[in-house]
Protein backbone atom coordinates (compact mmCIF):
# COMPACT_ATOMS: atom_id res chain seq x y z
CA UNK A 1 0.00 0.00 0.00
CA UNK A 2 0.95 4.09 -0.44
CA UNK A 3 0.74 6.92 1.19
CA UNK A 4 -2.24 7.75 -0.81
CA UNK A 5 -4.23 4.64 -0.57
CA UNK A 6 -7.14 7.09 0.97
CA UNK A 7 -7.79 10.47 0.64
CA UNK A 8 -6.57 12.16 3.28
CA UNK A 9 -5.08 15.09 4.86
CA UNK A 10 -1.88 15.90 6.54
CA UNK A 11 -1.05 18.39 9.35
CA UNK A 12 2.74 18.95 9.40
CA UNK A 13 3.96 18.52 13.00
CA UNK A 14 7.70 18.68 14.63
CA UNK A 15 10.25 16.36 12.18
CA UNK A 16 10.68 13.70 13.61
CA UNK A 17 7.88 13.75 16.30
CA UNK A 18 4.90 12.05 17.43
CA UNK A 19 2.94 10.67 14.50
CA UNK A 20 -0.76 10.70 15.08
CA UNK A 21 -3.68 9.38 12.94
CA UNK A 22 -7.37 10.11 13.41
CA UNK A 23 -9.99 8.34 12.11
CA UNK A 24 -13.42 9.60 12.24
CA UNK A 25 -17.05 8.69 12.39
CA UNK A 26 -19.44 7.79 10.09
CA UNK A 27 -21.02 10.23 8.00
CA UNK A 28 -18.00 12.46 9.10
CA UNK A 29 -14.43 12.97 6.49
CA UNK A 30 -11.15 13.70 6.99
CA UNK A 31 -11.41 16.87 8.74
CA UNK A 32 -13.91 15.81 11.43
CA UNK A 33 -10.87 15.72 13.86
CA UNK A 34 -8.19 17.55 12.72
CA UNK A 35 -8.49 20.31 15.28
CA UNK A 36 -9.27 17.78 18.08
CA UNK A 37 -5.45 15.85 16.76
CA UNK A 38 -3.84 19.06 17.09
CA UNK A 39 -4.93 20.53 20.13
CA UNK A 40 -4.15 17.15 22.12
CA UNK A 41 -1.11 16.19 20.79
CA UNK A 42 0.43 20.22 19.20
CA UNK A 43 3.64 18.86 18.17
CA UNK A 44 2.60 16.02 16.29
CA UNK A 45 2.29 15.49 12.73
CA UNK A 46 -1.46 14.17 11.92
CA UNK A 47 -2.18 11.74 9.40
CA UNK A 48 -6.41 11.51 8.44
CA UNK A 49 -7.55 9.29 6.15
CA UNK A 50 -11.35 9.47 4.70
CA UNK A 51 -12.91 6.41 4.66
CA UNK A 52 -13.52 5.00 1.25
CA UNK A 53 -16.74 3.43 1.64
CA UNK A 54 -20.65 4.89 1.06
CA UNK A 55 -23.19 3.95 2.97
CA UNK A 56 -26.32 5.79 1.97
CA UNK A 57 -23.65 8.67 1.12
CA UNK A 58 -22.09 8.48 4.63
CA UNK A 59 -18.42 8.36 4.37
CA UNK A 60 -17.14 4.99 6.70
CA UNK A 61 -14.41 2.92 6.24
CA UNK A 62 -16.01 -1.19 6.08
CA UNK A 63 -19.25 -2.11 5.09
CA UNK A 64 -22.30 -3.13 7.39
CA UNK A 65 -25.41 -4.91 7.02
CA UNK A 66 -27.19 -3.72 9.88
CA UNK A 67 -26.72 -1.42 13.14
CA UNK A 68 -24.07 -3.31 14.86
CA UNK A 69 -24.21 -6.02 11.95
CA UNK A 70 -20.23 -5.99 9.86
CA UNK A 71 -19.55 -7.43 6.62
CA UNK A 72 -16.50 -9.18 7.91
CA UNK A 73 -14.73 -9.76 4.71
CA UNK A 74 -14.83 -6.12 4.06
CA UNK A 75 -13.56 -5.35 7.29
CA UNK A 76 -10.76 -7.51 7.04
CA UNK A 77 -10.45 -5.79 3.22
CA UNK A 78 -10.73 -2.47 5.20
CA UNK A 79 -7.96 -3.63 7.74
CA UNK A 80 -5.34 -4.80 4.98
CA UNK A 81 -5.38 -1.41 3.37
CA UNK A 82 -5.49 0.12 6.16
CA UNK A 83 -2.70 -1.31 7.48
CA UNK A 84 -0.87 -0.79 4.96
CA UNK A 85 -1.30 3.45 4.36
CA UNK A 86 -0.30 3.89 8.03
CA UNK A 87 2.75 1.79 7.64
CA UNK A 88 3.50 3.46 4.52
CA UNK A 89 3.29 7.36 6.29
CA UNK A 90 5.56 5.35 9.19
CA UNK A 91 7.83 4.58 6.78
CA UNK A 92 8.19 7.88 5.31
CA UNK A 93 7.46 10.13 8.86
CA UNK A 94 10.11 7.93 10.49
CA UNK A 95 8.69 9.35 13.86
CA UNK A 96 9.34 9.43 17.60
CA UNK A 97 6.07 7.77 18.64
CA UNK A 98 2.56 6.33 16.49
CA UNK A 99 -0.71 7.33 18.18
CA UNK A 100 -4.36 6.40 17.09
CA UNK A 101 -7.19 8.18 17.61
CA UNK A 102 -10.67 6.86 16.44
CA UNK A 103 -14.63 7.93 17.36
CA UNK A 104 -16.96 5.23 16.46
CA UNK A 105 -16.65 3.87 13.39
CA UNK A 106 -13.08 5.64 13.10
CA UNK A 107 -12.58 3.62 16.35
CA UNK A 108 -13.82 0.47 14.62
CA UNK A 109 -11.13 0.52 12.52
CA UNK A 110 -8.61 1.69 14.34
CA UNK A 111 -8.89 -1.49 16.57
CA UNK A 112 -9.23 -3.73 13.52
CA UNK A 113 -5.32 -2.66 12.56
CA UNK A 114 -4.48 -3.08 16.45
CA UNK A 115 -5.60 -6.54 16.13
CA UNK A 116 -3.74 -7.57 13.12
CA UNK A 117 -0.80 -5.67 13.35
CA UNK A 118 -0.07 -4.51 17.40
CA UNK A 119 3.47 -2.98 16.62
CA UNK A 120 2.28 -0.43 14.51
CA UNK A 121 1.07 1.50 16.99
CA UNK A 122 2.61 3.11 20.35
CA UNK A 123 -0.87 4.03 22.25
CA UNK A 124 -4.19 4.15 20.90
CA UNK A 125 -7.55 6.33 21.83
CA UNK A 126 -10.52 4.60 20.82
CA UNK A 127 -13.70 6.74 21.61
CA UNK A 128 -17.15 4.84 21.85
CA UNK A 129 -15.71 1.50 19.65
CA UNK A 130 -18.27 -1.40 18.77
CA UNK A 131 -16.10 -4.78 18.27
CA UNK A 132 -19.10 -6.93 18.28
CA UNK A 133 -16.78 -10.08 17.14
CA UNK A 134 -14.19 -12.26 18.30
CA UNK A 135 -10.82 -10.59 17.41
CA UNK A 136 -8.38 -12.29 16.04
CA UNK A 137 -4.86 -11.21 16.86
CA UNK A 138 -1.42 -11.58 15.92
CA UNK A 139 0.79 -11.04 18.57
CA UNK A 140 0.69 -9.89 22.64
CA UNK A 141 -0.04 -6.18 23.56
CA UNK A 142 2.77 -5.99 25.72
CA UNK A 143 3.97 -2.20 25.88
CA UNK A 144 0.81 -0.77 24.37
CA UNK A 145 -0.94 1.55 25.69
CA UNK A 146 -5.16 1.97 25.37
CA UNK A 147 -7.53 4.46 26.63
CA UNK A 148 -11.05 3.37 25.65
CA UNK A 149 -13.87 6.00 26.55
CA UNK A 150 -17.67 5.03 26.39
CA UNK A 151 -21.36 6.50 27.37
CA UNK A 152 -22.68 4.23 29.92
CA UNK A 153 -26.29 4.57 27.96
CA UNK A 154 -25.19 4.52 24.60
CA UNK A 155 -27.19 2.52 22.38
CA UNK A 156 -24.86 2.03 19.75
CA UNK A 157 -22.14 0.85 21.54
CA UNK A 158 -23.25 -1.39 24.89
CA UNK A 159 -21.65 -0.78 27.80
CA UNK A 160 -21.10 -4.35 28.39
CA UNK A 161 -19.23 -4.70 24.63
CA UNK A 162 -17.15 -2.08 26.01
CA UNK A 163 -16.34 -3.78 29.37
CA UNK A 164 -15.70 -6.96 27.17
CA UNK A 165 -13.25 -5.13 24.94
CA UNK A 166 -11.19 -3.71 28.03
CA UNK A 167 -10.81 -7.33 29.52
CA UNK A 168 -9.80 -8.92 26.18
CA UNK A 169 -6.83 -5.83 25.51
CA UNK A 170 -6.12 -6.53 29.25
CA UNK A 171 -5.56 -10.53 28.65
CA UNK A 172 -3.47 -9.70 25.92
CA UNK A 173 -1.05 -7.52 28.00
CA UNK A 174 -1.88 -4.40 26.93
CA UNK A 175 -2.16 -1.45 29.45
CA UNK A 176 -5.70 -0.18 29.35
CA UNK A 177 -7.22 2.89 30.88
CA UNK A 178 -11.49 3.63 30.06
CA UNK A 179 -13.47 6.96 30.71
CA UNK A 180 -17.05 6.47 31.16
CA UNK A 181 -20.02 9.24 31.05
CA UNK A 182 -23.41 8.97 31.96
CA UNK A 183 -24.41 9.75 28.17
CA UNK A 184 -25.02 8.09 25.07
CA UNK A 185 -22.73 7.84 21.60
CA UNK A 186 -21.96 11.90 22.11
CA UNK A 187 -18.44 12.86 23.02
CA UNK A 188 -17.94 14.91 26.31
CA UNK A 189 -15.80 17.21 27.86
CA UNK A 190 -14.19 14.62 30.47
CA UNK A 191 -13.70 12.34 27.32
CA UNK A 192 -11.16 15.04 25.41
CA UNK A 193 -9.25 15.66 28.64
CA UNK A 194 -8.93 12.42 29.29
CA UNK A 195 -7.31 11.66 25.99
CA UNK A 196 -5.56 15.16 26.25
CA UNK A 197 -3.71 13.22 29.36
CA UNK A 198 -3.07 9.87 28.06
CA UNK A 199 -1.55 11.51 24.71
CA UNK A 200 0.25 13.94 26.79
CA UNK A 201 1.76 10.63 28.74
CA UNK A 202 2.90 8.09 25.93
CA UNK A 203 4.08 11.04 23.66
CA UNK A 204 6.38 11.84 26.55
CA UNK A 205 5.33 15.20 27.31
CA UNK A 206 5.19 16.71 30.44
CA UNK A 207 1.32 17.25 31.64
CA UNK A 208 0.21 20.57 32.69
CA UNK A 209 -0.20 21.39 36.48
Amino acid sequence: MTRDAYIHKVVPGTPGGPLLFVFHGTGADETQLLSLGRDLVPDATIVSPRGDVSEMGAARFFRRTGEGVYDMADLARATKKMTGFVQAHITDAKPSRVMGLGYSNGANILASVLFGAPDLFNAAVLMHPLIPFEPQVAGGFAGRQVLVTAGRRDPICPPNLTTRLEAYLRDLGAEVTVEWHEGGHEVRPNEIEAARRFLATVSGKEIAK
